[in-house]
């Protein structure tokens, strides 16, 4: 038994042996790399490629998609910055311009603020008749917030109207009667419908090229006027 082991690790030795000094290598090709690299042709030849880093390509195609989003997004703001390059406010009937315009000369706008003329047609007017004194427009006043009505002004100038209650000035008849009908239902029984003038002269100001500081103290000037209307310039300035 013993004289068999012996054989056996002599066989397995000189295997061993045999394999680590390539005496097998015509019966099972070596897997080395250098083993390979010589049965290539034209090895001497080879170039390593370095390959882009992680992300480069990909970022790419994602500049190159997102320059129409951001020239879009610049056309975008040219629009919005020629749009708040002018504002109008109005219209103003001759005392209210005359006060705007007084309060307007602190900030000395110079040619960037200009006047224009605007001709009003007969426009038809839901109103409370002048009552007896200021008290007493001012207790209209009070009932009619109690019934939900808060678009409303007493009428406070030196006119045949003074102390009654505008609820609203419309350009047509249709409109008017619309809203009176809508306060009749809210429980305002003391309005009436009348007209406003043939032909009205009021007054419109265009402000042009404003900075910061001027944008915000036209708006403190606007809060005194809160009946009159801020919009974009529709039409040239006035020579």
């Amino acid at each position: 038994m013993l004289k068999i082991l012996f054989g056996l690790l002599l066989v397995i030795n000189g295997g061993l042996y045999a394999y680590q000094h390539g005496y097998l290598d015509a019966w099972s090709p070596s897997g080395h790399e250098p083993s390979r690299l010589s049965q290539q042709l034209h090895a001497d030849q080879l170039k390593l490629i370095p390959l882009p880093a992680a992300g480069t390509a990909v970022a790419a195609s994602t500049v190159t998609a997102a320059e129409p989003e951001a020239e879009k997004n610049l056309a975008r703001a040219d629009k919005m910055s020629d749009v708040l390059a002018c504002t109008e406010f109005g219209n103003f009937d001759a005392a209210e311009a005359k006060r705007f315009e007084t309060q307007l000369a602190a900030l000395s706008l110079g040619e960037r603020l200009t006047r224009r003329t605007i001709q009003e047609n007969v426009r038809h007017m839901v109103y409370i008749p002048p009552l007896a004194s200021k008290e007493a427009a001012d207790k209209k006043a009070g009932e009619l917030k109690q019934l939900g009505v808060t678009d409303f002004f007493v009428i406070q100038d030196k006119s045949a109207l003074q102390w009654g209650i505008s609820l609203g000035i419309f350009k047509s008849e249709e409109a008017a009667r619309n809203h009176l009908a809508a306060l009749n239902q809210k429980g305002v029984r003391s309005a009436r419908l009348g007209e406003q003038g043939s032909s009205v002269s009021k007054f419109a100001f265009q402000l042009r090229n404003l900075d910061a500081a001027a944008k915000n103290s036209v708006g403190k000037i606007k809060e005194d006027f809160p009946r009159q209307e801020m919009r974009e310039c529709s039409t040239p300035p006035a020579r």
